[in-house]
Parts: C-alpha cells; sequence; structure tokens
C-alpha cells in the first residue's frame, strides 16, 4: 500500500489548498500527513507551515499541482458556462410549454434582468474584441 500512495497530499480549499507530506516510513505503520505548506493560487503564493524550509523537490511538486489545479478550475469555468447554455435552452423549452400563469408571474422579471444583464455584457466584449481587430 506505501508504494501507491503520493509522496503530497492537497487538501483542496478556497483559492488554494493545504500541503501535507505523506509518510508511511514510520514504526508504527501509520499513513502521517505532515502539514508542510499553505498554497494561494489567486496570489500565486507558497507559505511553508511554522519555520519549515521546503525542500526544491517540494516547491517543484507544489508548482506543478497549481498549475494543474489552474488548469482544472479553468476547464470547469467554461464548462459551467456551456451548461448555462443548456439550462437557458431548458428553461426556453419549459416557459413555452409547461409553464403556468403564476410560475411566469414569479420568475418574468428576474430572468429578463439576468438576461438583459448578460446581453450588454456580451455586446460590449464583442465590440471590444471586434475593435482590438
Amino acid at each position: 500500500m506505501a508504494g501507491d500512495l503520493p509522496e503530497y497530499y492537497f487538501r483542496v480549499r478556497d483559492n488554494g489548498a493545504m500541503v501535507f507530506r505523506v509518510d508511511t516510513e514510520n514504526r508504527q505503520r501509520r499513513i502521517e500527513m505532515d502539514p508542510i505548506a499553505v498554497v494561494n493560487l489567486n496570489r500565486d503564493e507558497i507559505k511553508p507551515q511554522g519555520d519549515r524550509q521546503l525542500s526544491e523537490t517540494d516547491v517543484a511538486e507544489i508548482r506543478r499541482w497549481m498549475a494543474e489545479r489552474r488548469a482544472l478550475l479553468a476547464m470547469r469555468d467554461i464548462d459551467d458556462i456551456h451548461r448555462a447554455v443548456d439550462y437557458l435552452n431548458t428553461t426556453t423549452q419549459w416557459i413555452q410549454s409547461k409553464a403556468t400563469d403564476a410560475q411566469l408571474e414569479e420568475i418574468t422579471d428576474a430572468l429578463l434582468l439576468a438576461m438583459h444583464d448578460l446581453r450588454s455584457v456580451l455586446v460590449r466584449k464583442k465590440a471590444d474584441r471586434l475593435m482590438k481587430r
């Protein structure tokens, strides 16, 4: 089992992670997780825990994780937007085929304002992109 475990464990939290070194080479043959650093992705910071000095290997592994995590979060962001488009289409179908007058009364203003806001931002961003060409 010890050979299957990674050397580092990253406990994900808002904007980063708590980094642990995984140790299975102890007398009790227990898995020990020694906290070694805190990562903040937004500030691109790696803060060692306490008075600990991180090795070059520690920093390299943490930086590798940071790059992978950023890529994963970016992928999730665009996936969320694709899902939002699907939800808009599903919402349109629901409104057209199933919604009652009372349900429409409840959601119409909120949807119209959100859609107006979204359209305004999209038009402005598209105009900005076209002006850069």
